[in-house]
């Protein structure tokens, strides 16, 4: 950790407002991209953005430097905010499993084909897209393709393990591919 870091966390102890300024100034903005790719509306990952931060300082005493970074540490938040807010909020969700999951059955060089070469078509199709998948699904997808974190760093955040992000990346892929082709359609 560093002194900045330290400095940082013992004034949000102390629940100074100019830490807490600085702790905005710091991660303020690589929070609201994340909560806005996650949630889409921008009023909704405005509250969701505040909720995020009021966890943050009021829950500073549980933050462990041993089992994480400070931003690994505000992402997760971000993340389960996020995605407590769609859960309680509900959406439209495709469910591929109930059509006898038909995306499992697409093969990779398919998907990679679908993506393909990004013009502005298939960038607003995989837009339109993302917001059929589950908020979790979401959130995997845009950490890995938006954030480019590593399948540990987005581990960490969902409390999870690398493998297990990467069999469900693979799958998620496939989701939104046959989504685009359904909205192709």
């Amino acid at each position: 950790m560093t002194e900045t870091e330290t400095n940082l966390i013992a004034g949000l102890l102390k629940k100074s407002p100019k830490a807490q300024q600085q702790m905005l100034d710091l991660y303020g903005r690589d929070v609201f991209a994340q909560v806005v790719r996650i949630v889409s509306v921008i009023e909704n990952a405005e509250e969701v953005y505040q909720d995020v931060f009021i966890k943050v300082f009021n829950n500073i005493n549980r933050y462990n430097a041993e089992k994480s970074s400070l931003k690994t540490w505000i992402s997760r938040i971000a993340y389960n905010e996020s995605i407590s807010f769609l859960r309680h909020k509900g959406m439209p969700v495709i469910y591929f499993e109930d059509q006898g999951d038909k995306a499992e059955a697409l093969s990779d060089t398919e998907v990679d084909e679908t993506f393909g070469h990004a013009n502005q078509e298939t960038v607003q199709l995989i837009r339109t897209a993302l917001k059929y998948l589950p908020p979790d699904e979401r959130a995997i997808i845009t950490m890995f393709y938006y954030d480019e974190l590593s399948l540990k760093e987005i581990a960490d955040i969902t409390e999870s393990i690398p493998s297990t992000i990467a069999s469900k990346l693979s799958r998620t892929r496939k989701k939104l591919c046959r989504i685009i082709k359904m909205l192709q359609s």
